[in-house]
């Protein structure tokens, strides 16, 4: 922690965020003054200059690893990985929205965008339990809200509800995990904890064990990890669409860039208490938990009629596939870091993508059950290859990006003993695509009541499509390469504690 506060020097950490809250205030303003008419222009209002803070940080790129802010943020390159990554999408969630019909035209819906991005940017980079808790919740209070966004709708309302009572009992249980930390050490900065620990335990581990199950409960939540995934598919199929997009990616995304940086920072390899290894204690919790996961997000998947629940349970199955990286950080390899952060990138794009094309579909038929998506290949061959292009990359067929996203999260398994955990992760994949390939078979091959009905795209909606398909295309080819070695300094910056 630094002695002296120069607010020029500690200005770069904190520029994405800044910019977050004059964005805010902008579209405040427009709202009230611009006229109803004009509203639907405040989702590219808020669309651009999400993306044009996203360049902030590489321009403003930290040279070396540095704590800032009284200790409340460190600022390194993963941190910038995971900002620019998440506002990312929050712009193409955005865009996507000015085509839905009950959310498109309400300012208020791009505002709390904008404020639950902001929380997420800050839990990229916190460095102190205090920040980790505020940026939770800044952005969590904006997604109950958001998935009860549809007043009228019974299922949203439900959808609402529901992920406020486990959001609010999980952030509880979190919360008095982080006290736990405190109270053995009379320490915040997660970077000093572990420094802490062994005097303050007296070799005895069983409170810190307690510790980091409840860290596990909150985080598991955020991510979709079994058993704290119930919650999943019906705020998934009650929420808006541009809602579901939003919450399966930069949550996501904000949660297991907080995870990776508490298990390593708190947590690390080598903390030893009396006879117990707590690093074999939290790595092989987690690759239990990474089985069960995929396993039960696959299975699940199988049976699902509904293109939004098995989306839903498809996202369960990633999260357990990024806990398999999560786990080979036992290595302390960057490699395993680098992957974590490649497949989360790329599960944005294709994610982003998959639920523009039920966006519009669902607009134009007011049907999300897959059977009625036959015939979609001949309504609008567009939409159909930027839907295909999404499912291949979830499935982890080549040329999409999901295929390096397995391939390196297996391989950091393998490079670090964990052989079992990637062969279970394999097959886990293998069943994945038999759900997947049948939604492709539907679209090309079958026919539904809908078969006549042609569907049109938008010029924002071709935006959405063209933009995660390419992004998809360029991270499954060329572009796979360059990302994880950028995604690898990043992480020896992290592990460079």
């Amino acid at each position: 922690m630094e002695a002296s506060f120069d607010f020029w020097t500690h200005l770069p950490a904190v520029i994405p965020e800044l910019l977050l809250t004059v964005l805010a205030v902008v579209v405040l303003l427009l709202d009230l003054y611009g006229g109803k008419e004009n509203r639907r222009n405040i989702a590219f209002v808020s669309a651009i200059g999400l993306a044009a803070i996203a360049v902030t940080p590489l321009i403003w790129g930290p040279s070396e690893q540095q704590v800032f802010w009284g200790g409340m943020v460190r600022y390194d390159l993963i941190a910038q990985i995971f900002k620019v990554m998440i506002i990312i999408g929050a712009s193409i969630t955005c865009l996507m929205a000015a085509d839905d019909s009950e959310v498109g035209h309400k300012g208020e819906f791009y505002l709390i965008v904008i404020v639950a991005t902001l929380g997420a940017s800050l839990i990229a980079a916190a460095a102190d339990l205090i920040m980790v808790f505020v940026g939770l919740e800044t952005l969590s209070i904006p997604l109950y809200i958001l998935a009860a966004f549809r007043r009228d709708d019974e299922r949203s309302s439900e959808s609402g509800m529901k992920y406020f009572l486990f959001g609010a009992f999980s952030s509880g249980v979190m919360l008095y995990g982080f006290s736990l930390l405190y109270g053995f050490t009379g320490e915040t900065n997660i970077y000093t904890l572990s420094q802490a620990f062994p005097a303050a335990v007296a070799d005895n581990p069983l409170p810190l064990i307690g510790a980091l199950l409840m860290l596990l409960v909150g985080f598991g939540f955020k991510v979709s990890m079994v058993p704290f995934h119930f919650w999943t598919p019906d705020v998934y199929e009650g929420a808006p669409t541009p809602v579901t997009a939003y919450v399966s990616v930069a949550s996501k995304a904000a949660s297991f860039a907080l995870l990776v940086r508490v298990l390593l920072a708190v947590f690390p390899v080598t903390l030893v208490i009396g006879q117990e290894n707590l690093q074999t204690l939290w790595v092989n919790l987690v690759s239990v938990l990474a089985i069960v996961t995929m396993t039960i997000g696959n299975v699940l998947a199988l049976r699902q009629t509904n293109i939004k629940r098995l989306l839903a349970y498809s996202s369960i199955a990633q999260a357990g596939y990024v806990l398999v990286g999560v786990a080979a950080m036992q290595s302390q390899s960057d490699y395993s870091v680098a992957s974590v952060a490649f497949y989360l990138l790329m599960y944005t794009f294709t994610n982003l993508g998959a639920f523009a094309g039920v966006l519009i579909f669902s607009e134009t038929t007011g049907s999300e059950n897959i059977k009625d998506m036959g015939g979609l290949s001949r309504r609008n061959p567009w939409l159909a290859l930027g839907m295909t292009i999404a499912i291949l990359s979830l499935a982890g067929i080549p040329p999409a990006a999901g295929f390096f996203g397995k391939f390196y999260l297996f391989t950091a398994a393998v490079n670090a003993n964990m052989v079992l955990l990637a062969i279970i992760a394999v097959l886990n994949a293998i069943v994945a695509l038999y759900y997947y390939l049948i939604v492709i078979k539907v679209m090309y091959v079958d026919r539904s009541q809908y078969d006549s009905q042609s569907i049109a795209l938008s010029r924002s909606t071709l935006w959405v499509i063209g933009l995660t398909s390419i992004a998809v295309l360029l991270l499954g080819t060329f572009g796979a390469q360059p990302f994880f070695d950028w995604a690898a300094q990043g992480a020896q910056a992290l592990l460079a504690l």
